[in-house]
């Protein structure tokens, strides 16, 4: 939906909730785009139990629906702002709460982290997994929950830059990583480009939506999951039992432990007007007068086949 930068977009969920019930009322579960119902802007924080919250609450129960309204910006008692999400179930029970993980930052500068992971039941159909926008390019976050037993991804984002392409193939990707659903809902406007997309845990589209304001029914079979991660994708790879049964550790993961590299990276901030940051090509110890190597120089040789001169 379009999601304006400058007032509450809650009135016009509800009316959306309300026409899409008419038009499909079989749906049981409902889902918005990242920071829908009052926008990008941090200025517009509510505490978490705001009254937007409570008019959600009153429509998954007046419509017997799962409802996650996207996430808003959550003023906490601390004055910390996270960008949050709740999940309300048909009898108007907010069961789970998820601040996300990974702010967009630098841009998303003065937004907290959350550190908790978010998984839910629905009674009868499976488990769920929440995670925001930009923790999807962090796969630990997704294999987490699907170690949690997630076998579907609800993902509300709220993309509006040219790196959407980009989100779009990690959807599908950790569709595959993973074999789960993955719900990718983004918004339109102040909201972002559109482009919501649907994967099934073989890659495949199940719907992609083209840039106008969309309401798209998806029915999911979650047989397709617990099958694909018993026998593998399309019968091939079955990659959570190998995660599982890995020989390999993972030294970046050691608590404590700091990788010289990624320390060489620079300070996490917003990029500045004709900077050369990350145009020296040379290793971080090499840039106090050590040695660089260089590719591409001719050298002629023998080859021990034919006695003749030979270059590269």
């Amino acid at each position: 939906m379009h999601v304006a930068a400058v007032h509450s977009n809650v009135d016009g969920m509800r009316h959306r909730i309300d026409v899409l019930m008419s038009r499909f009322p079989w749906t049981q579960m409902v889902v918005f785009s990242e920071l829908a119902p009052f926008g990008p802007l941090h200025k517009f924080a509510q505490p978490f139990d705001c009254e937007a919250l409570k008019k959600f609450q009153d429509d998954a129960r007046r419509h017997n629906v799962w409802l996650i309204p996207g996430s808003m910006f959550e003023r906490a008692a601390d004055g910390l702002i996270y960008n949050t999400s709740a999940v309300i179930n048909p009898d108007g029970e907010v069961v789970a709460k998820y601040r996300k993980m990974f702010p967009f930052r630098p841009y998303e500068a003065g937004i907290e982290g959350g550190d908790g992971f978010c998984v839910f039941d629905v009674p009868g159909v499976g488990r769920f997994g929440l995670s925001i926008c930009y923790d999807i390019w962090f796969p630990e976050t997704t294999r987490q929950l699907t170690s949690m037993g997630a076998e579907v991804l609800i993902h509300p984002v709220l993309t509006g830059t040219t790196d959407r392409d980009a989100e779009i193939a990690i959807a599908r990707a950790t569709a595959a990583q993973f074999q789960c659903y993955v719900f990718d809902v983004n918004g339109l406007s102040a909201g972002g480009v559109g482009k919501s997309c649907v994967v099934d845990p073989s890659a495949n589209f199940l719907f992609q939506a083209a840039g106008q304001e969309e309401m798209f029914p998806i029915e999911i079979d979650l047989d397709q999951v617990r099958r694909q991660r018993e026998t593998g994708m399309r019968g091939l790879g079955q990659v959570l039992k190998s995660f599982r049964d890995r020989q390999a550790e993972f030294p970046v993961y050691e608590p404590g432990r700091s990788s010289p590299y990624l320390e060489s990276l620079g300070k996490l901030e917003m990029p500045k007007q004709h900077s050369k940051a990350g145009m020296d090509n040379r290793l971080p110890e090499e840039r106090d007068g050590g040695s660089v190597l260089r590719f591409g120089e001719a050298t002629e040789y023998e080859t021990p086949a034919t006695g003749k001169a030979a270059s590269h």
